[in-house]
C-alpha cells in the first residue's frame, strides 16, 4: 500500500447523508496482493462525519423502529436472497484479496448465511412487536398491584463499525445483522487494505432498496473526528488489533458519554490434544488436520486461526514430523488456479508485519519447518505478490516462549509440549484470553478436567472427537449462533451468539407499575391485569379479532380416586404417590395420594378447550410448566385461561397465541400454572 501515489485506479466511494461520495484528495493506493497491481485508491477526506451521525440518528434509526422485528428479521432474509444471488460478483473481486475460492466462500457466503441465521432466529425467538421482554414477570408487591418487568428496546443511537481487513464481507455482514434487527443504524468502516470488496458489496445493498434510507452509511478510508462525536446511545464495534482497539476506547466522548464499545482483537488461540490420543489413532488426524488447516486457510490471517498448539511432550516428535509432511504438499500461489490451496497475504503491508513478527519468535523457538524451503509458486512471482510459506515452530520452554505473547498474523503456528493436564491449562491460560480453543481428546473425563480448566480464558471451546468430527464445523468456524468474543486481549466483548448479539444494541430497562398498565405497554398480559371475558370463547376468535386478556374462567371438576387410577391405567405412570396410600404420605411432599401432574394438564384442557371447528388450528406446545401445589382426591379445580400475546407471522394467514393458563383448587391456590402455545386462523 503507497500513500499519495498518482494512479488511473478506482476511487472508492463513500456512502453518506443517502448519497455516494467520492473525495478529492490523493488517497491511498492499494494493490493486487497477488501481483502488485493497483486495484484501487481510497480517502474519505471532505466527509462530515458530525452529519453521517446525525443521518442516521435522525433517518435512520426513526425509519428501522418503525419495523418490528419479525418485519426487520424479513428484510434481512430478502437481504441474503439478493446478495446470495449476485454472490459470484464478490468472488470475481474477492481473489485480489489473495483469497482462494474456499477462503472466499468463508467471507462471501458464510457472512451472507449470518443474515439467514438471524433473520430465522429473530422470527422464531423475538415477538413480532416492538419490544423484548427479558425474563419473567417480577412479583413486588403483597397484592399484585404494582409489579415489574424487564425489556429490551433500541438504542436511539448509531452503531459504528470498525472491521478487520482479513473478512472484508463477513465482518461487516456479522455485525451488520444483529444490529438492524435490534432496530438500530450503522456506519460500516471497513479496513483500507481490503475495503473495494466491502464497498462492492454495500453499492449492491444500496441497490437493493432493501433497507430503510438511513439504516447504512460506509466510510472508505479514515474515521476522522466521527468517534470524538459519539454519545451515550451510540455504540461502537472494533475488530482488529489490541493496541488500536485501547487507544479507541479511551477517547474523551467514548469515555466520558459510556459509549458502547464492544471489542474483539489479538488472540492467541490454542489447540489441546488429550494425552490419551496416540499417533495414526483418528483423534490425531483430526487434530493434523485442524492445526495444518488453521495455519492455512486465508494464509492464516484468521482471529481464531490456531496460534498455540499445546502437545504432550511425548508427542511432539510425532505431530513435529506429521505436520512438516503435510505442510510440503501445501500448493501456493495464484488463487485464480484451482491446484492452489494457499494464496498470499492480503497486503505487502502485511507481509512484511507478519516476517517482522515470525522473526521475533524465532528468537526463542524453533523453526521446524519454513525457514529455509523455498516457495515454488503456482502462477505467481513472489517478488511482486504477498506470499509467505507455512512457518511451523516449537517452543524451547513453554512457559516463557514468546508464542504466550506475539500474534504473527499469518500462517505460523508454535508447537508447545506440556507434561500433564493441569500444565496445559495453565500453558492455555497464559494467552491471557482467546477467542477460542480447542481440544482433541475421546476420553470424556480428559475432556471434562480440560475444558473446566481452560474455559475461564476462551470465548468458545471445541471438544473434537471422531463421533461429532464429520458434522463439525472445526477450530476456526465462528457461527451466528454463538457467541464470538473472548476475555483479556481477546477484547471481552461477545459478538453474535444469537439473540445475545441483538441485545448488544438495545437497552434493558425495568419498568414499574400496575399489571394493566405494563400489559399496555409491553402488549404482553401481566398477572393481575384484567382478563376480558364476554359471551364468546376465546378459540372462537380468529387472530385479529383476539385481544390481550380476553380469557375464559372454567367451571370446576372435582377430582377422584376414580380419575387418578383410571389416569393410571390409560399412561401406564403408577408412581407409589399416586397409587399407595402409605407411601405416599412417607413422601415429605405428600399427605396422601395425589393425582398426576400430567392428568392436571389434561384435564385443565378439557375445561378451557372448544371442541368444534374453528380459527384455532392446532396446540403446538407448552412453556415454563411448573405444578405448585399437589392436588388430592376431593379437590376442587377450575382454569383462567387469558391471551397473554400475540405473535403475527408475517406473510402468513395464521399467528401465534400464547395463552396464560392457571389452574387453582378450592381454596383459591394456584396448583399449576403454564403458558399454552396455539396457532390460530388470521
Amino acid at each position: 500500500m503507497i500513500k499519495n501515489q498518482t494512479s488511473k485506479s478506482m476511487k472508492l466511494q463513500s456512502y453518506a447523508n443517502g448519497e455516494w461520495y467520492q473525495s478529492t484528495a490523493s488517497g491511498l493506493i492499494l494493490n493486487n496482493a497477488i501481483n502488485g497491481d493497483v486495484v484501487a485508491e481510497i480517502s474519505s477526506e471532505g466527509l462530515d462525519f458530525q452529519d453521517m451521525l446525525d443521518y442516521g440518528r435522525n433517518i435512520g434509526g426513526p425509519a428501522l423502529r418503525h419495523y418490528t422485528f419479525h418485519q426487520r428479521a424479513l428484510m434481512l432474509k430478502e437481504l441474503g436472497k439478493y446478495l446470495m444471488d449476485r454472490k459470484e460478483i464478490f468472488y470475481q473481486l474477492s481473489t485480489a484479496t489473495g483469497a482462494t475460492r474456499t477462503d472466499s466462500w468463508i467471507d462471501i457466503e458464510g457472512g451472507i448465511s449470518t443474515l439467514f441465521v438471524f433473520s430465522g432466529k429473530g422470527r422464531r425467538e423475538m415477538p413480532n412487536s416492538h419490544v423484548y421482554l427479558d425474563g419473567n414477570q417480577e412479583t413486588i408487591s403483597r397484592n399484585g398491584s404494582f409489579t415489574a418487568q424487564h425489556i429490551y428496546t433500541p438504542i436511539h443511537g448509531v452503531a459504528v463499525h470498525i472491521n478487520a481487513f482479513n473478512f472484508p464481507c463477513w465482518g461487516m455482514l456479522e455485525k451488520l445483522a444483529p444490529t438492524l434487527l435490534a432496530g438500530v443504524p450503522a456506519i460500516v468502516k471497513p479496513a483500507s487494505q481490503t475495503a473495494y470488496l466491502t464497498e462492492l458489496m454495500v453499492k449492491h445493498i444500496i441497490e437493493s432498496n432493501i433497507l430503510p434510507e438511513g439504516s447504512l452509511q460506509l466510510i472508505s478510508g479514515s474515521t476522522g473526528d466521527l468517534l470524538h462525536h459519539l454519545d451515550f446511545q451510540d455504540a461502537v464495534s472494533f475488530t482488529g488489533s489490541a493496541s488500536t482497539g485501547l487507544k479507541l476506547k479511551k477517547i474523551p466522548a467514548i469515555v466520558g458519554n459510556s459509549v458502547r464499545f464492544f471489542m474483539e482483537s489479538d488472540s492467541l488461540n490454542c489447540s489441546i490434544l488429550g494425552k490419551d490420543v496416540e499417533p495414526g489413532s483418528d483423534e490425531f488426524e483430526l487434530f493434523i488436520k485442524e492445526l495444518s488447516r488453521e495455519m492455512t486457510v486465508k494464509t492464516g490471517q484468521k482471529c481464531t486461526a490456531i496460534r498455540r498448539a499445546i502437545i504432550p511432550s511425548s508427542k511432539v516428535d510425532a505431530v513435529a514430523e506429521t505436520m512438516i509432511a503435510r505442510l510440503s504438499k501445501m500448493t501456493l500461489g495464484n488463487p485464480q488456479n484451482e491446484s492452489v490451496k494457499m494464496g498470499p497475504l492480503a497486503s505487502q503491508d502485511q507481509h512484511q508485519d507478519v516476517m517482522l513478527q515470525a522473526g521475533k519468535l524465532a528468537q526463542d523457538n524453533e523453526v521446524l519447518f519454513g525457514k529455509s524451503v523455498e516457495l515454488e509458486l503456482l502462477d505467481a512471482d513472489v517478488n511482486k505478490g504477498a506470499f509467505i510459506s507455512p512457518i511451523l515452530m516449537c517452543a524451547k520452554n513453554s512457559s516463557t516462549t514468546s508464542a504466550h505473547d506475539i500474534e504473527a498474523f499469518g500462517p505460523i503456528s508454535t508447537l508447545i509440549p506440556y507434561h500433564d493436564e493441569e500444565d496445559a491449562i495453565q500453558l492455555a491460560a497464559l494467552g491471557k484470553g482467546s477467542l477460542v480453543g480447542s481440544i482433541i481428546t475421546n476420553n470424556p473425563e480428559i475432556a471434562t478436567r480440560l475444558s473446566m480448566g481452560a474455559a475461564a480464558y476462551h470465548g468458545r471451546l471445541l471438544i473434537l472427537n471422531s463421533s461429532c468430527a464429520k458434522e463439525s464445523t472445526g477450530h476456526g468456524s465462528p457461527l451466528p449462533h454463538l457467541i464470538h468474543g473472548g476475555p483479556g486481549r481477546a477484547g471481552g466483548s461477545e459478538e453474535m451468539g444469537g439473540i445475545r448479539g441483538v441485545k448488544h444494541y438495545m437497552q434493558r430497562t425495568a419498568i414499574q407499575g400496575s399489571p394493566d398498565m405494563l400489559t399496555a405497554i409491553t402488549g404482553s398480559w401481566m398477572q393481575g391485569s384484567q382478563r376480558n371475558t364476554d359471551n364468546l370463547h376465546p378459540f372462537q376468535k380468529k387472530f385479529n379479532e383476539l385481544e390481550i386478556g380476553d380469557s375464559i374462567v372454567t367451571g370446576k371438576r372435582d377430582i377422584t380416586l376414580e380419575d387418578i387410577e383410571a389416569f393410571a391405567e390409560l399412561s401406564g405412570d403408577k408412581f407409589y404417590a399416586h397409587m399407595d396410600e402409605d407411601a405416599a404420605k412417607r413422601n415429605p411432599f405428600f399427605e396422601g395420594r395425589v393425582a398426576h401432574g400430567y392428568f392436571l394438564v389434561s384435564m385443565a384442557a378439557g375445561l378451557f378447550v372448544w371442541p368444534d371447528e374453528g380459527p384455532v388450528l392446532a396446540n403446538y406446545g407448552m412453556d415454563n410448566l411448573r405444578f405448585s401445589s399437589p392436588v388430592y382426591p376431593g379437590d376442587s379445580l377450575k382454569v383462567q385461561f387469558t391471551c397473554k400475546q400475540k405473535v403475527n407471522r408475517e406473510n402468513e394467514e395464521y399467528g401465534e397465541v400464547r395463552w396464560d393458563t392457571t389452574i387453582i383448587n378450592q381454596n383459591d391456590e394456584v396448583v399449576a400454572n403454564y403458558d399454552v402455545l396455539t396457532l390460530v386462523a388470521e
